[in-house]
């Protein structure tokens, strides 16, 4: 059989064969794929003239080198440069009886990029997959060609990549039920040929309406392939996906629709195209910038997106932002703290109860009004300025100061330090944020210890921000765990036993404390992360900046069965800049039109300073009952706001 002949020569020519599946990768983790190649080859200069994919052949130097830009910006998946390459396409240009030869080179082309790539120090050990792309073909909507030609169209070139080598068949930008459908009839007659499943893709393009050219919704795409009558009889894409469209904000919305129908079971790849231009002060301009790009991938996958990758217009710089980011995020959650069973010698010590631990516990525990002031630690090494607005805090009553660890993947003097300086010598209990992404687990626990030593006790413990957003992109994320593993770890110390079993012969008193974000794009999974982070051991949370007020209060009612204490983050906006930069550049910051708008219509930026002011007070009425305290946040250091917006909140 052919396709046995094929596979004997593509284990000895392509050394890639005992790779996990890729639906396996895509379940496991989340996989990153390669972006445009016509858009790219537009670039390199190529006319839109010419046959893209005849350029397999005529110039392969060029295909190979996109292909090798892609694996550099650490790509996993390829995709052949065939979008085009069915027969009936081939025809227009005289290239009709060349159909199998392109295909296969365009296969090749990818191999040949892999197998080299892979020859690097380091890449041996990487895994790849190849996509035999295959676009649209004919119309999606009748037209001159029968129902057969189109099928036998990509029978033929399905049967060239497969044939070739590809790891899975994944039709692109596909417009209509119709046009899926007849996809997926040529895949049976490609398996009943081939006398094996042939494992293929489906990826398809909405437009503004969030529907297909045909005026169909993604759902209503997925409820038809989920029939009996084509379940049962014809063959499954192993992944859905959507493809092209409006742009990565356009797509955001058709992400949140498609994972609500789709079976949880059947992961989702996202790949959009870089958009069309919107009017900046009467300019067309392209926002797609990779930062613009990397922050709607990052949203995808928190919404539950497997794969991300790019169209038309997302390039390989794009792609590299992009894994920079979602990779170590995807890793932490993937992680979980590997707690060593302890010995038969090694007995849990009872924990110290939660009121003796810190005042903070103590007026938790007593339902008291708690105040709290996050001050970021310095760039430099002076600690003088923040311990005097520490002293001024304490002198006013305020209960605790909170200290952010590299917030926005900053990089600053210790916060352990800062914390200690502040609490020996300002008096003033601290609340110190650990972050998960700059030390490994063993760098983890030995910063718990230290704040033990140190009798730093009230600890918040989040996953943090990747150093992609933050002012040194380039370094490494270690996120060996999550905040849900990192309070696994630290409740078990209060037991008196490290995350190797041993014991460190007293418990520390740590007061633990998590996140909780009431604007996430994917509400249940903040709400079910949680659940799991008070499982592990916290003892108390606190929110992100809140300004939309009714989002935390229907947060707080899934969540209030924990009956875990939350503290309210509060940021008075300094100026309408400062509120532009918070809604569009830092995760889980969402603020309403109309608190932007009164932003906005304050004229001078004493004014836009006291309406910050006046909208935190204003927060602070509506929640009041429902939490058990605030910590406010002091825009770039200043106190005297959050003094004013601390006055008559306190017990």
């Amino acid at each position: 059989m052919a396709g046995t002949e094929s596979a004997s020569k593509k284990e000895k020519e392509f050394p890639q064969e005992g790779k996990k599946s890729l639906r396996d990768a895509l379940m496991s983790s989340c996989v990153i794929f390669d972006g445009a190649m016509g858009t790219e080859l537009y670039r390199r200069h190529v006319f839109m003239n010419r046959c893209f994919d005849e350029l397999n052949l005529s110039n392969p130097a060029l295909i190979q080198d996109i292909h090798t830009k892609y694996l550099e910006a650490r790509a996993e998946v390829l995709t052949t440069n065939t979008f085009g390459a069915n027969p009936l396409a081939l025809e227009k240009y005289g290239l009709l009886e060349k159909t199998e030869e392109i295909n296969e080179a365009g296969v090749k082309l990818a191999q040949n990029a892999i197998t080299e790539f892979c020859k690097r120090p380091g890449n041996e050990d990487k895994q790849f997959w190849i996509a035999g792309g295959i676009g649209p073909v004919g119309s999606d909507l009748g037209g001159a060609l029968s129902k057969d030609a189109i099928i036998n169209a990509i029978l033929r070139q399905s049967r060239s990549l497969w044939q070739a080598g590809v790891d899975f068949i994944m039709f692109e930008s596909q417009r209509s039920i119709r046009a899926i459908e007849y996809c997926i009839k040529a895949i049976k007659k490609l398996r009943d040929e081939q006398g094996s499943e042939i494992p293929f893709m489906v990826l398809v393009s909405l437009d503004l309406n969030k529907e297909t050219m045909a005026g169909e919704s993604f759902s209503r795409v997925i409820t038809h392939f989920q029939q009996p009558r084509f379940r049962d009889k014809m063959p499954v894409p192993f992944s859905w996906g959507l493809s092209c469209g409006v742009g990565p904000d356009g797509m955001l919305e058709s992400v949140e629709q498609a994972l609500a129908v789709l079976d949880p079971s059947i992961p989702l790849v996202v790949q959009p195209n870089a958009g069309m231009p919107k009017m900046v002060e009467n300019r067309n301009i392209y926002l797609t910038s990779p930062e613009y790009f990397t922050t709607y991938a990052i949203r995808y996958v928190n919404l539950g997106a497997r794969g991300v990758g790019g169209c038309c217009g997302i390039h390989a710089e794009h792609i590299q932002e992009m894994a920079k980011a979602v990779k170590p995020l995807v890793s932490a959650r993937t992680k979980r703290v590997d707690l060593k069973p302890t010995k038969e010698e090694v007995k849990c010590l009872p924990e110290t109860p939660l009121d003796e631990r810190s005042r903070f516990a103590w007026r938790l525990t007593q339902k008291r009004w708690v105040t709290s002031v996050e001050l970021t630690p310095p760039r430099g090494y002076d600690l003088g300025p923040t311990i005097e607005r520490c002293k001024r805090l304490h002198r006013h009553g305020i209960d605790c100061v909170n200290i952010p660890d590299g917030p926005r993947a900053s990089s600053r003097i210790s916060s352990l330090i800062t914390a200690d300086r502040i609490q020996k010598e300002a008096l003033i209990e601290v609340i110190l944020h650990v972050c998960c992404r700059d030390k490994n687990l063993i760098g983890l626990q030995a910063d718990m210890l230290a704040s033990a030593a140190c009798d730093i006790r009230n600890l918040l413990y989040v996953t943090g921000d990747p150093p992609k957003v933050g002012e040194y992109p380039d370094v490494s994320g270690v996120f060996d765990t999550d905040s849900v593993g990192a309070v696994m770890i630290q409740k078990r110390l209060n037991q008196g036993i490290d995350m190797g079993g041993q014991s460190i012969h007293s418990v520390t008193n740590a007061v633990i404390g998590v996140g909780l974000d009431p604007t996430a794009l994917d509400m249940e999974r903040e709400v079910d992360r949680f659940f799991k982070k008070v499982e592990a051991g916290a003892n108390f949370a606190i929110t992100q900046p809140v300004f939309d007020t009714d989002a935390l209060l229907k947060i707080l009612d899934r969540v209030r069965v924990c009956n875990v204490p939350i503290l309210a983050g509060i940021w008075p906006l300094a100026s309408f800049r400062n509120a532009s930069f918070l809604q569009n550049e830092v995760p889980g910051v969402e603020i309403p039109h109309e608190i932007m708008r009164r932003m906005e219509l304050a004229e001078t930026k004493e004014a836009q300073l006291a309406e910050g002011v006046k909208i935190a007070c204003e927060s602070i009425e509506v929640i009041r009952k429902d939490v058990a305290g605030i910590q406010v946040s002091a825009p770039f250091g200043n106190v005297d706001a959050v003094l004013k917006v601390l006055d008559g909140y306190r017990d």
